[in-house]
């Protein structure tokens, strides 16, 4: 089973993405708020997929993501953002800074889901 970290300042996008990835699909799945939760989370290891939201108060998902990089395994876990900024150059930037896929939102939770299988299984 799968063990993806979920990171959204939303209450109703975690709340949404847990059920389609937990009750769901059988993942296992850990939900925070902030991208200081999510390094803090990171640090316990063992996840397969990073789904991160870009825009959080605080720490952005860019900045979250050079920091979950640094870690150990950081450089191996597939980061996918979540995003409702995903114009052609927002896109290009997000890629050359490291992640394996940008999600759109709004999105559709059963295409979600098989991406973040595609995702489990790639890796980085």
């Amino acid at each position: 089973m799968a063990r993806i970290l979920v990171v959204d300042d939303e209450p109703d996008i975690r709340t949404l993405l847990r059920i389609a990835l937990e009750r769901v699909d059988g993942f296992e799945v850990v939900v925070v708020a902030s991208g200081a939760e999510a390094i803090e989370a990171f640090a316990g290891g063992g996840f397969d997929v990073v789904l991160l939201d870009v825009m959080m108060p605080g720490m952005d998902g860019l900045e979250t993501l050079q920091h979950l990089r640094a870690q150990p395994g950081g450089d191996v876990v597939a980061v996918a953002f979540l995003t409702a900024r995903a114009q052609i150059a927002d896109v290009e930037s997000y890629r050359a800074a490291g992640v394996a896929d940008v999600l759109t939102k709004p999105f559709d939770p059963k295409a979600l889901v098989a991406r973040v299988h595609e995702l489990a299984g790639a890796g980085r």
